[in-house]
């Protein structure tokens, strides 16, 4: 094979590895994949006048399924217990009742006074079909990167698989609000699982987890009544991706864009049902939108083949009207879209070419100009999700949770 060739297949797998295998390898976790199992359906809509924040379903939280999960070594071997569940949820869309899978994780010994603090974990993209569910997987699509050292800190972990993703209905892909009400009912899931749990939760979330955690920040106030919330960690957040597409520029998506676009538009349009894929993709891209919306690592090889066949011709809207279309639709899902009810840590890699670390940082001035205590970190020389920056968040959420006051370098 040419050195050209590797290059290629080397930038090509480096993009497949969205937010999810790149910590799954930082932390030496791989694993197979499986199908996942389909769900029940979830119960009818609730009236459209329900505030969904202030609404108090009996279902949050409300164990459907819990059963014992086979996962890694790293896991087992510490004494630690896993579990798959399947929970009651609700709907950022329209506030209906739905039902989630993830798995619940408890660490070995005796809970410490006040019971086990809780961390909800939000995993990087892997997909938008129920195969893609990371519970499907032993190392959760290597999400378990970022529960192992939760573990080991002495957390009860839960990690969702988010609505849609192993259960019945679409994925609404970059939702924010189902993604928030997902992550904080996993907290009030895994407290069915352990009795011995505290009130007290955190969130850890990268890439499109990292969207997730932010914007459980954003509901864990009003959403989250009775739980006690004291920070998220965001690495990579999706937090706004609206400048990847704008009308009068010539849009020139790097590989990794390109590849995530099928999510995006299959995730837009369970809210604009009035998209038109075929006014984003085109040639080679259009005739392979089937495989390319698989999941992030399946069929790898036949998507190796599609390198340098793919142009930038090739996922360009059709017209300027097109582009404003789409990107009034990620602005109107882009955070910050208020206040968050406690203290964020984000973190952007320096050579992110995938979220364009300046879009991150927008979005951080814009929370800070909103009021909110955040510390902001740039990691030189580093990409999307790189699992280097996974210690300093399970650190930054010790100190949370030991009461120390959270950093702030809000307009530094």
């Amino acid at each position: 094979m040419s050195e050209g060739s590797s290059r290629v297949r080397r930038s090509v797998w480096g993009a497949l590895a969205v937010g999810t295998l790149v910590v799954s390898a930082a932390c030496g976790s791989t694993g197979p994949e499986a199908p996942a199992t389909p769900s029940a359906a979830p119960s009818a809509a609730p009236s459209a006048s329900v505030s969904i924040d202030q609404q108090s379903s009996a279902q949050r939280g409300v164990l459907f399924e819990n059963e014992p999960f086979t996962t890694t070594a790293e896991v087992t071997g510490t004494g630690a217990t896993a579990r798959k569940i399947l929970y009651g949820s609700t709907s950022g869309i329209d506030g209906h009742e739905t039902r989630v899978s993830g798995t619940v994780f408890t660490p070995p010994g005796t809970p410490p006074e006040g019971g086990w603090p809780v961390v909800s974990v939000g995993h990087g993209t892997t997909g938008i079909s129920d195969d893609c569910a990371p519970s499907a997987s032993p190392t959760l699509f290597g999400a378990i990167g970022l529960v192992a050292p939760l573990l080991k800190s002495g957390y009860v972990v839960a990690a969702t698989d988010f609505e849609g993703l192993g259960t019945d209905g679409p994925h609404p892909y970059l939702q924010p609000d189902t993604a928030a009400y997902n992550v904080i009912d996993a907290v009030r899931a895994a407290r069915n699982v352990v009795p011995d749990t505290s009130t007290r939760w955190a969130t850890l979330g990268l890439s499109q987890g990292g969207q997730a955690s932010w914007a459980a920040a954003e509901k864990a106030g009003a959403y989250g009544d009775g739980l006690e919330f004291v920070g998220a960690a965001n690495l990579s957040p999706a937090a706004d991706i609206s400048p990847i597409i704008t009308s009068g520029a010539d849009v020139n998506l790097s590989l990794p864009q390109q590849l995530l676009l099928p999510y995006v538009l299959e995730g837009l349009s369970q809210t604009h049902p009035e998209l038109d894929r075929g006014d984003y993709v085109h040639g080679v891209f259009a005739e392979n939108y089937e495989l390319l919306s698989s999941c992030l690592t399946a069929r790898a090889s036949e998507k190796f083949g599609l390198a340098g066949k793919v142009t930038a011709a090739d996922t360009r809207p059709s017209t300027d009207a097109d582009a404003d279309r789409i990107h009034g639709w990620l602005s109107d899902i882009a955070l910050p879209r208020q206040r968050a009810s406690g203290p964020l840590y984000v973190v952007v890699g320096g050579n992110d070419n995938l979220i364009r670390p300046e879009w991150t940082e927008a979005a951080v001035g814009r929370a800070c100009a909103d009021g909110d205590v955040i510390e902001f970190v740039s990691r030189p020389g580093e990409g999307h999700a790189d699992g280097k920056a996974v210690p300093g968040a399970v650190a930054w959420i010790q100190d949370r949770f030991a009461g120390v006051p959270a950093p702030n370098n809000c307009g530094a």
